[in-house]
């Protein structure tokens, strides 16, 4: 019957281990042991410091062995024990973000959000800038909104912009208003199909590549809810501020924290709230209605510690004035739906916001 393993641990159970005291079994340096016939091999791992305390146990090691009855040849021999390498860094290595870029010629940024579709946003977007061109403020206008760009109609614009050098891209102007949307780069009716990396560049080429000019604000027209575009906008663009619209209704209202609180995450100033379709007005018998609820966005203002900038109220005349392509601050600039988009204006520019 041929040596087996456990003939060969019982050789070197009273063999000491010169760090530890204890025997090379117990001390568990004993390493790759081999058992082929009357071919036994092993290694003593060991500190290799301790290399020559090790050599006399070695060869004590090997004639044990060799003295063990079927043995023809053992092979006993030192190496070093290697400390574990350190696990691999799985974290992608992290490049600083980029800071934010000043768009040439424009002293501030202020953006229009919602957190819900529906309320107005647009609308006031276009009447806003209307009524700070015609406070005297250089005013541009960007419709960010790529998936449903409603500027141009709301404008009053068409064409396409021209491009002279095949890098900047000349705006459209109207009413007193710089404005471009990715509504005028494509033909009317057709469907925006983009992922986020086409719609990302979209939106950094109008901000960037486009010839704003001199301004005093470029309002920027967000799509609803909290999604790329608000954050590429806040991470590429050094944004002043931010201004948010909802209705006085509680589920817009829910809507609205989520979108505050993705400007709070990026670090953009709100500067306040406006409540649009705050109240109606028959225009025949003048009774007064609150379709929506009211005063909801003045609560949510004073609990965030923000102005309450505007009570926008719900008219026909608004609607059917941006559907034509005049916002109602040019198309009947004394109306009194007119005066609530002035006031606004009067108000950001006082408080130094445009």
């Amino acid at each position: 019957m041929g040596v087996t393993r456990e003939d060969v641990l019982s050789a070197l159970g009273g063999l000491k281990d010169p760090a530890t005291g204890q025997d090379l079994v117990a001390a568990d340096v004993i390493r790759a042991m081999t058992v082929d016939g009357g071919t036994v091999r092993f290694v003593i791992e060991i500190d290799p410091k301790a290399a020559k305390a090790y050599e006399p146990v070695r060869a004590e090691a090997q004639a044990r062995v060799q003295a063990l009855p079927g043995v023809e040849t053992a092979s006993v021999v030192l190496t070093a024990h290697s400390k574990p390498a350190d696990p691999p860094e799985l974290k992608a290595a992290r490049k600083p973000a980029p800071k934010p870029e000043a768009v040439p010629g424009v002293d501030r940024i202020v953006a229009i959000g919602s957190g819900k579709g529906g309320v107005g946003k647009s609308t006031v977007s276009a009447n806003l800038a209307c009524a700070l061109a015609a406070e005297g403020r250089r005013v541009g206008l960007l419709d960010a909104d790529v998936y449903g760009p409603s500027q141009p109609r709301m404008m009053g614009v068409s064409g396409r912009p021209a491009s002279p050098d095949g890098k900047t891209i000349l705006p459209m102007r109207n009413h007193g208003v710089t404005m471009m949307s990715i509504g005028l780069m494509v033909a009317e009716g057709q469907a925006v199909a983009w992922r986020g990396p086409m719609l990302m560049g979209a939106l950094q080429q109008m901000l960037m590549q486009v010839k704003w000019g001199e301004l005093d604000i470029l309002l920027v027209d967000l799509p609803p809810g909290t999604g790329d575009v608000q954050m590429t906008l806040a991470q590429k663009a050094r944004l002043d501020g931010a201004i948010m619209v909802s209705t006085p209704q509680d589920v817009a209202l829910l809507d609205a924290r989520k979108g505050i609180d993705m400007f709070n995450t990026l670090k953009t100033p709100l500067h306040g709230l406006i409540e649009n379709m705050s109240t109606h007005v028959c225009s025949n018998c003048g009774h007064e209605e609150h379709i929506f609820g009211h005063g909801g966005v003045a609560r949510e203002a004073e609990k965030l510690g923000v102005p309450l900038l505007a009570e926008i109220p719900l008219h026909l005349d608004i609607r059917t004035a941006a559907d034509d392509g005049v916002p109602i601050v040019v198309s009947h600039p004394d109306s009194a739906q007119a005066q609530s988009f002035r006031d606004l204006a009067r108000r950001l520019i006082a408080d130094g916001l445009a």
